[in-house]
């Protein structure tokens, strides 16, 4: 059973949610917040698998909640609810460690996917999301080019775990990957996990924070 917990400040936001959700068999809401510094507690006293978080709250935001949550169960992982177009703060999210965004417009079969997607360990951020999001916020601009990185920024990325990274960072999935690379899926999973230990990060999008801001991936100017 998947137990997640809401955290939006609209009851009836969470209505809604709470019955797409709980019409799947293998879903369960656990909890509820109606506002980030609720979120804390209830992640501590319910150690939910998924938070579905919304992002513009009062008082403290989902930006704050994410971090206070994360401190609190490291193990959840976060969704960030938005509405996309105006949500600066999604980049600075996925920074802190929210697991991937989910748009408010999303139907329901997309949010239960959501929910068993993030919950099985994956980040939620479909390649289109990775480069508007991740590149706009990051740098203001749209396409990213190849950069020579530092040998700290490396680490102990072999050269193909950098190419790997890179194609990541360009918003491509594993199975694009593969195809670019000529190789096969399960070899390209294989690359991202030693990616991911690499880099001590927990999960993809993490990987592709680093890669931005370690200079791996850079902004076309």
């Amino acid at each position: 059973m998947i137990r997640v917990a809401l955290v939006d400040d609209q009851a009836m936001v969470r209505v809604g949610l709470r019955m797409i959700l709980e019409a799947e068999e293998d879903i369960a809401v656990v909890a509820e917040a109606a506002d980030g510094a609720e979120a804390a507690a209830m992640a501590r006293q319910f150690t939910p698998d998924v938070v579905l978080m919304d992002i513009r709250m009062p008082g403290m935001d989902g930006l704050a909640a994410t971090s206070t949550v994360l401190e609190a169960s490291p193990e959840t992982k976060v969704v960030i609810l938005t509405t996309f177009d105006d949500d600066e703060y999604v980049y600075e999210a996925l920074r802190v460690g929210a697991s991937g965004f989910l748009l408010k417009s999303a139907d329901g079969d997309t949010l239960v996917n959501a929910v068993r997607v993030v919950a099985a360990g994956e980040a939620l951020l479909a390649p289109e999301v990775t480069r508007r999001v991740i590149e706009r916020f990051a740098h203001g601009t749209v396409d990213a080019v190849e950069h020579v990185p530092s040998p700290e920024a490396i680490g102990d990325l072999s050269d193909r775990e950098v190419e790997v990274l890179r194609l990541i960072a360009r918003g491509m999935s594993n199975q694009e990957i593969a195809q670019e690379l000529w190789v096969s899926s399960t070899t390209v999973k294989t690359h991202v996990s030693h990616i991911l230990t690499k880099l001590g990060v927990r999960d993809r999008v993490q990987a592709v924070v680093e890669a931005y801001e370690s200079g791996i991936v850079i902004p076309r100017g």
